[in-house]
Formats: structure tokens, C-alpha cells, sequence
């Protein structure tokens, strides 16, 4: 395990030049998969799906289809990471454009269009959620309709197998469905702007639905699953935490604070909390790396010293290595730390990518990097709105 990052920083192993974009990288098999936005007249370009060599960073292929960023807010490029089904690769554009293609040669299988094909209306940040594999299906935040927040397709051929959920009532919201197994099944679960579901993920039937009206339609950080617990957490209205039983989620405990800077427990914006042991440990909207205990949600401590800058939307992504974590925030910069119920340990950290993206909040940096890695290889994958590389996390 890498304990100190060498003294002259991490070893890059390839650059690669890239567009624009917030979705962080895929890497399976030997290729690495992300996609980019390259501007073009007014707020037009193209948005591109792109493979590289995981050894040599060389681009293996690109393909790429019209974009046009009218009207949405951080009009900077895709959201979604890139999702890889053995020889397919699934990538879904801002503008709702869902694209499937051959992971050897690029060649497009299917496509469709969530504004052409499902009548959805866009919300502000675009579409954010990467669509998930069950089985034959490929599942999917599409926010259309008529009753089609979320649509099952086949995988192989593009074509719908289901939809679920009123588009009517709320916003799909930007936050990744998951699948979680309790009780001898599998349920997929749907955070948005409305609340959370729980639906069968073979037929889309609805198991249970909670009500949580999310201000500003912004469910974003991934839910947490840790059996039997189902964590949610929110920049404005703060964080549930609910136990799943044979009877459908029960609410355990939820914050009391609606306001993202007045805040009680954990109000997290992008960033997913981690539950580890009988405390959950997340950023907070101002930046503040936070400890809950898991049994009431009630504040063990809490530190700046991750983001630095106690700033609006200030971020960091929170991965467990072993019995410590790495942790990538949104100045760039890789740490290695440990956290316990007694505090924060951080054993070093070392400057991995330029921030280049426009933080929409006065920051000490004048940009922020708000780029999921991937970790795969003894090696971090990460991108800016210039390039993308590899560096080595292998020990001396």
C-alpha cells in the first residue's frame, strides 16, 4: 500500500489531450473510456465518446455526435461516466443523447434521444446519470413521458422494455441510480428531486416510495448502501439515513436543517459520504470533511483541512483504500488519509491535475477540478477540461 506519495509528486505515466467535460473516466479491460465536449459557434459543438490504451494513453478510437449547450448552466462538457458492459460501451450526453458502441472499433450499435424519442425537458445541469446494466437491461434517468422518469432498454438493441415514475411532479434530480440487494432480491433504487423509490429492477414496479422535496432539484451525491442502511444527503435539506426491512424503508433519522449554510449533520452536494463502521464521514456544502455517528446522525467533529477553503459547492471524492482513504479534491490534489471516529489523520497529499473548471463561487484558485478518478492498475485516472492522464499509485 502507497503510504507517502513520492517527494517529487506522483509519476505520470501518459497525458492525453481532451475537451471539456465533468465526467470522470472508466477503465476496464486494457482501454480507458471518457467523453468530452469540443465548443464549436455560439454555444454549439460536438460531444465525443472516446477509448484510449490503458498502457500507452494512444486513442484506440473517437466517436463523436452535435451538441448544443443553450440554456443549461456549467455548460462545460458531459456529466456521466461512461458505462462498460463487456464488448459494449454505453455514454450519455448533456443533452440526453444515449449512445451505445462497439468497445473494439467504436462503432455505433444504437442510439437514442431522450428530448426526441421521450419528450423530456432538460433540467438546468443537463443529464447527469449514468445509466446502470441489470441483466439484458441497460436502466436509465430519462426524465420523460408520459410516466417516464426512469426507462429500462435492452441492451442489445436500444429498444424500451419498461418505464416508471411521473416526470410530472418533480425533477429527475442528477443522482446515480443504484442497485442494492436486501433480503434475498434486488432493488433499484431512484433518488430525485421528489423523493426516493424503490422499484423491481426486472419490470419497474414500484416496491415503496418516501417523499423528500429536494430544493433547486438537486439530489446529486450517489445514495450510500451499507445493509441494512440506505444513506441520502442533500446540499440544502440535509441528510436520511433510513433501514430497510421486510416491510419497505423505515426512516431512521433525518436532519433538521433546510439550509445549506445554517447546518446540522451533513449537507453534501456531489460528493457521496461513506459509511464505515458506525460512522458516515462526507463533505459538506461549505467544504467541511464531517463525522456522523450512524446511529442518530448526530456531528462527532468535523475539519476544513481537506478542502482548505471554507468556499460555497467546495468538494472532494472519498474512496476507501484498504483501512485509509484516498481522497481527490476539488483543488486538484490527491490525499491519503485516515479517518476514525477520533479525528482526521491525513498522511500526505500531492498536487495531481490543474483545476480549469469555473467554480460558479469566488475561489481562492479561480477554478475548481470537480472530475471523478478511477483507480484501476495501482495507477489514478483523472481528467480536466485539457487533457487526461495516468499516474502511477504503485510503491517505491
Amino acid at each position: 500500500m502507497l503510504n507517502r506519495f513520492p517527494s517529487q509528486g506522483l509519476a505520470v505515466v501518459w497525458r492525453e489531450p481532451l475537451g471539456q467535460g465533468y465526467a470522470g473516466p472508466s477503465v476496464l479491460g486494457g482501454r480507458v473510456f471518457v467523453t468530452d465536449f469540443l465548443p464549436g459557434e455560439g454555444s454549439g459543438g460536438s460531444e465525443g465518446l472516446i477509448a484510449l490504451d490503458q498502457r500507452t494513453g494512444d486513442r484506440v478510437w473517437t466517436y463523436r455526435w452535435p451538441a448544443n449547450y443553450a440554456g443549461l448552466q456549467y455548460a462545460s462538457g458531459p456529466r456521466a461516466t461512461p458505462t462498460v458492459d463487456g464488448d459494449r460501451v454505453y455514454a450519455l450526453g448533456t443533452e440526453g443523447t444515449l449512445v451505445c458502441a462497439s468497445v473494439s472499433d467504436g462503432s455505433v450499435l444504437w442510439e437514442r434521444s431522450f428530448t426526441r424519442d421521450f419528450d423530456t425537458k432538460l433540467p438546468p445541469w443537463g443529464m447527469s446519470s449514468a445509466p446502470i446494466i441489470h441483466g439484458d437491461l441497460l436502466i436509465a434517468i430519462v426524465f420523460g413521458r408520459p410516466q417516464a422518469k426512469v426507462v429500462a432498454f435492452d441492451k442489445l438493441t436500444g429498444e424500451e422494455v419498461w418505464r416508471a415514475l411521473s416526470s410530472e411532479d418533480s425533477g429527475p434530480g442528477y443522482s446515480q441510480p443504484i442497485l442494492v440487494r436486501h433480503g434475498g432480491r434486488l432493488i433499484l433504487v431512484i433518488w430525485h428531486a421528489g423523493g426516493l423509490a424503490a422499484l423491481t429492477p426486472t419490470t419497474g414496479t414500484a416496491l415503496w416510495e418516501d417523499p423528500f422535496p429536494v430544493r433547486m432539484e438537486t439530489p446529486i451525491a450517489t445514495p450510500v448502501w451499507n445493509e441494512p442502511y440506505l444513506l441520502i444527503s442533500a446540499f440544502f435539506n440535509g441528510s436520511r439515513l433510513y433501514r430497510l426491512g421486510r416491510s419497505g424503508a423505515h426512516l431512521h433519522w433525518k436532519g433538521s436543517s433546510d439550509s445549506a449554510v445554517d447546518t446540522d449533520g451533513l449537507h453534501a452536494l456531489m460528493n457521496s459520504p461513506v459509511i464505515d463502521g458506525e460512522h458516515v464521514y462526507g463533505i459538506c456544502s461549505y467544504g467541511q470533511l464531517r463525522c456522523l455517528r450512524l446511529s442518530t446522525g448526530e456531528r462527532v467533529w468535523e475539519t476544513q483541512a481537506v478542502t482548505r477553503e471554507r468556499a460555497r459547492n467546495a468538494s472532494a471524492f472519498i474512496v476507501r483504500n484498504g483501512n485509509r482513504y484516498f481522497i481527490s479534491n476539488d483543488r486538484g490534489e490527491l490525499i491519503i488519509a485516515q479517518l476514525t471516529p477520533t479525528g482526521y489523520t491525513e498522511f500526505d497529499r500531492t498536487s495531481l491535475i490543474r483545476p480549469t473548471s469555473a467554480p460558479g463561487a469566488r475561489r481562492e484558485l479561480g477554478a475548481v477540478h470537480w472530475s471523478h478518478p478511477a483507480y484501476a492498475g495501482r495507477s489514478v485516472f483523472v481528467r480536466n477540461d485539457e487533457e487526461i492522464l495516468r499516474a502511477s499509485l504503485a510503491a517505491e
